[in-house]
């Protein structure tokens, strides 16, 4: 069974006396354990799509499957729940409270979680601070950490609630090239050691280089899909030619 499902998703928006057509006819799925880039230009629709899968918005038409539960007629509240368990987000801004700590912004996901008392939340925090080797700087506010560091924290942060799925929108927009390097490194070790899904909206040639799953989308349609191989991208889907099309790519089509 997919870890998401996405079945003929459209989504509309009103702009005026226009309207937008962000997203037309969607289909696909993502298997769990992947590390999967969403790749297109500005206004394509990624963002769109990528805000679908983590129930911040829902579908004019279609249906979006999450771990075998069908999400549609969902309301608000039901739908925030979802996120609260299943979802972790990690942003190009990283979000993070200013006027708290590391350990206490990646705290505040679980202090919805009443299973857990503040024993258990502590020993959460610190064993996520630990997989992102910020241990030390657990007290430390966001003002006094570089960006790596501060991404690291949202890492953290997304992780704490052990999501069944990580959604990260152009994590490494505001970071140096080495920086953002490491980011990434971070997160593969991550998407291998645990099977954690990861779902990257991106430009960044980097984490396509990382991915081995690939979304180019174009104009609100998927333009194609392709699965790594060894040292090179092989298109399954393509729109220009019928499903199940194998061309290879080459390592740094990006």
């Amino acid at each position: 069974m997919s870890l998401i499902q996405i079945d003929n998703v459209s989504k509309h928006y009103r702009l005026g006396d226009q309207v937008v057509h962000a997203l037309q006819d969607v289909s696909m799925t993502i298997e769990e354990g992947v590390f999967m880039a969403i790749a297109g230009p500005s206004g394509s629709g990624k963002s769109t799509l990528l805000n679908l899968i983590g129930c911040v918005d829902t579908p004019t038409s279609g249906r979006i499957l999450l771990n075998g539960r069908q999400l549609t007629g969902y309301s608000a509240n039901q739908l925030a729940g979802v996120r609260a368990r299943m979802i972790g987000f990690i942003f190009q801004t990283f979000n993070l409270f200013p006027v708290l700590s590391a350990e206490e912004n990646v705290e505040y996901p679980l202090l919805q979680f009443r299973e857990l008392n503040a024993a258990q939340r502590r020993e959460r925090v610190a064993t996520f601070l630990r997989v992102v080797e910020l241990e030390r700087y657990a007290r430390h506010r966001p003002n006094e950490l570089s960006g790596g560091q501060r991404q690291r924290v949202a890492i953290a942060r997304a992780l704490a609630t052990k999501p069944k799925i990580i959604l990260a929108d152009e994590p490494t927009a505001n970071l140096d090239h080495k920086t953002g390097e490491g980011i990434l490194e971070l997160m593969k070790r991550i998407n291998r050691a645990s099977r954690t899904t990861f779902v990257f909206s991106t430009h960044d040639r980097k984490v396509i280089a990382k991915a081995d799953r690939l979304i180019r989308i174009e104009d609100g349609r998927i333009d194609s899909l392709a699965l790594r191989t060894a040292s090179q991208w092989v298109v399954v889907k393509n729109e220009e030619g019928p499903a199940g099309e194998s061309a290879a790519m080459g390592k740094e089509n990006g």
